[in-house]
């Protein structure tokens, strides 16, 4: 049965602190090899680490209002429009983390609203989900310059606002979309093929990496893959399948 990625749906399958150790292994039978473990890449962040403190009733405003308006934390503030903070249900059960925002979420202050956003919104909707239903955002909030990837001390900088955020949410799923998320929260070097759609355990939930949708918009063989993945996701969320009207 045909999904919006425009692939056959195959049936479903069954299946941070700086500082902290990386999360574990989550059993999803049928086993598969976990990645080797590799040295964290992010550097340890100068006290008081919010990775390693809990702070007492944190929310979503609190964590904005932190970052502020005019964020000068990191290099990145210099070609900046607007911070890119997350946009979704404050209280979904499927968070999606990015890397960074583009040239249209630099302006519109909004996370994955181009053509990558366009196939992410098409993606939730193949799961039978709305992007309301879900939460999205990125590893840093400010655009690196001609789209590149975050570099180690922009992560360290950032990162512990994303981990407030899902600390605050506690969804049932974290689905990373690409390498630069999967392996900030993993803490690892490893590709991502090298553990795409295997999942650990995270702080309480459950974390699963898959491709990007830019990586899909310039690699569309790619779909099949990741609509695999996501089957994952709905089988933990105890999704069915939308019919196709």
């Amino acid at each position: 049965m045909g999904t919006p990625l425009e692939i056959s749906a195959p049936a479903p399958n069954s299946s941070p602190a700086v500082a902290a150790a990386a999360p574990r292994r989550a059993p999803d039978p049928p086993a598969t090899a976990a990645p080797k473990s590799a040295p964290a890449f992010i550097p340890t962040i100068a006290a008081p680490s919010l990775f390693e403190e809990k702070i007492e009733n944190d929310s979503l405003e609190r964590i904005r209002d932190d970052i502020g308006p005019n964020c000068t934390r990191c290099k990145l503030h210099k070609g900046r429009t607007k911070i890119v903070f997350g946009v979704g249900n404050p209280k979904a059960d499927l968070v999606f983390v990015g890397e960074g925002p583009g040239r249209d979420e630099d302006a519109q202050g909004e996370p994955f609203v181009g053509r990558a956003g366009k196939l992410l919104t098409q993606m939730i909707e193949a799961m039978g989900l709305r992007r309301q239903d879900v939460y999205i955002c990125n590893v840093v909030k400010c655009r690196p310059p001609e789209n590149r990837l975050p570099e180690k001390d922009e992560i360290a900088t950032c990162s512990p606002y994303l981990l407030r955020q899902l600390g605050v949410i506690r969804p049932k799923v974290i689905c990373c979309l690409g390498s630069c998320s999967a392996q900030t929260m993993l803490q690892t070097t490893e590709g991502i093929s090298r553990f795409r759609g295997q999942w650990f355990d995270f702080r309480g939930s459950k974390l699963i990496a898959t491709y990007h949708p830019a990586y899909l918009l310039r690699n569309p063989a790619a779909k099949g893959e990741v609509w695999k993945d996501l089957q994952k996701v709905m089988a933990v969320l105890g999704l069915e399948t939308p019919k196709r009207k």
